[in-house]
């Protein structure tokens, strides 16, 4: 099952590849990527449906080959109740991503749609390998490939200096990443992750070890001070790009904290907790009031995905169940509602008004009430309100952290004022007020926007009042993480 998952996308690519430019090859090859990636999510729909939440074993775990040229890297997936949500999230945010750059996108459109249709096997595959060389080199494969997307398909005229901050700045981080694998395999033998967690790794060498993993982490996170990347690369990317980074290439990070540091390093993890605590209520606040004086809409709502990180990194590292599974909680719901945001200021907007300088946008609400309500709920959301699934993950955090520590959990709770500060500071000087002179009648969203949109919503508030469809198959794998902790 984990085999299709991977090559569905790809031979998605593989029809498209040798389709003509003409116009309704071109209709046809989006029609193609939608309908591959929509099969894809049908089918972790299916896993997660015969998942069995009783158990912390990898299931539906597969071999994929077994050469001897391959000796030292052992080629084998498979997934248990951590990764299974980061999988769904990322099948459902393919098409979605697609879509909303269906009308605007027609230049290289097949360089476009293989690009994503690969990034989606991508991200699986480093969800879901069992080695940790593997995770490494699927980490760091999405890097290319969203380099090109940016650089080829953004817009801006430092559209280049962003993709390579982007490309420069997580490389460069994932180095000592890398040192830190090779020298596990030297001392082990193997990178196998049930191989590794049986070892007992001195708590020097953890130390060493753990550093190297987070300063990649942290630059994927992204946490202070290597958050300048992430601004950038959201502000100059095509809308498709900011929603997959903002969705599921962020979550690498997140799953890597508690796939390597928590699970193979845990006494090394425990020693630097007070540390990256102090990290992330940095990064927090230091997030929020950058969010708070932007003027450009798509670096605004990238701010707030910093900030928003930053309480899913304090819940991780809360050493409770309550924390862990707020902050797996928190960053599902951030994958649902920033991209949201994205389609509405980046998208909507973007399309109509030809800017996102807030000072140029302004009245919305006259020419577009229908979206303005949507993006008030979407704003809402963004700020933790009950019955969103942002509010049960940051709630969740900060209580985990407090049963830690309640002054970091005190200053982690000013996310709560900070991001209803600048969330609702943001939909007011765009929505209501007199028309801005400088723009002309706009027409309110079409179906397809309020189709995207409306598939975000849903889920977000689904799970934000039934949240033990998540629990339920997070108990076991998230238990057994702190047992090891």
């Amino acid at each position: 099952m984990i085999t299709l998952l991977l090559l569905i996308p790809l031979i998605g690519s593989l029809i498209i590849l040798p389709m003509s430019y003409t116009l309704e090859s071109k209709k046809t090859m989006k029609k193609i990527a939608i309908t591959t990636s929509l099969i894809n999510f049908y089918i972790s729909l299916f896993l997660w449906y015969e998942f069995d939440t009783s158990t912390t074993q990898y299931q539906f775990v597969q071999e994929l080959a077994s050469l001897d040229q391959l000796n030292f890297c052992h080629l084998q997936f498979g997934i248990d109740g951590i990764s299974l949500y980061f999988v769904l999230l990322t099948t459902f945010v393919t098409p979605i991503a697609l879509l909303s750059n269906y009308t605007n996108i027609n230049k290289d459109i097949k360089l476009f749609l293989i690009f994503f249709l690969v990034l989606e096997t991508l991200q699986i595959c480093a969800f879901v390998s069992l080695d940790l060389l593997l995770f490494y080199i699927f980490f760091e494969s999405v890097l290319p490939l969203v380099f090109i997307i940016i650089v080829i398909f953004g817009h801006g005229k430092d559209r280049f200096r962003s993709a390579l901050l982007f490309f420069l700045y997580t490389l460069a981080g994932s180095l000592p990443m890398l040192l830190s694998i090779l020298s596990i395999y030297s001392y082990i033998g193997s990178t196998d992750f049930q191989l590794i967690s049986l070892i007992d790794i001195s708590l020097f060498s953890q130390k060493l070890l753990w550093l190297g993993f987070f300063i990649a982490f942290a630059v994927k996170t992204p946490l202070y001070p290597f958050i300048i990347w992430l601004p950038k690369a959201h502000s100059d990317s095509p809308l498709a790009g900011s929603i997959l980074l903002a969705a599921t290439i962020l979550k690498l990070a997140t799953y890597g904290y508690l796939r390597v540091l928590i699970n193979f390093l845990p006494d090394a993890t425990n020693f630097f907790s007070p540390l990256i605590q102090t990290i992330a209520i940095i990064s927090l606040i230091y997030a929020s009031f950058s969010t708070i004086i932007q003027q450009d809409t798509k670096r605004l709502i990238a701010y707030s995905s910093v900030a928003h990180m930053a309480v899913v990194v304090l819940g991780l590292f809360s050493n409770t169940l309550s924390g862990i599974e707020g902050a797996i909680l928190f960053a599902i719901g951030h994958g649902f509602v920033s991209p949201a945001l994205f389609i509405c200021v980046g998208g909507v907007i973007y399309d109509r008004t030809g800017t996102r300088i807030i000072n140029y946008i302004r009245g919305l609400v006259t020419y577009m009430p229908i979206f303005t309500i949507i993006f008030f709920v979407f704003t809402l959301c963004n700020t933790g309100i009950p019955l969103s699934l942002n509010f049960l993950g940051e709630q969740l955090s900060l209580i985990g952290i407090w049963q830690t520590n309640p002054i970091i959990a005190a200053l982690g709770a000013t996310s709560i004022l900070l991001s209803a500060c600048y969330s609702i500071f943001l939909y007011n000087r765009l929505s209501y007020g007199n028309l801005s002179p400088y723009l002309p009648p706009l027409k309110d969203i079409n179906r397809r926007e309020f189709i995207l949109l409306i598939s975000l919503l849903i889920p977000t508030v689904i799970f934000g009042i039934l949240p033990n469809t998540i629990l339920s198959c997070l108990h076991m794998s998230v238990s057994a993480l702190l047992y090891s902790f």
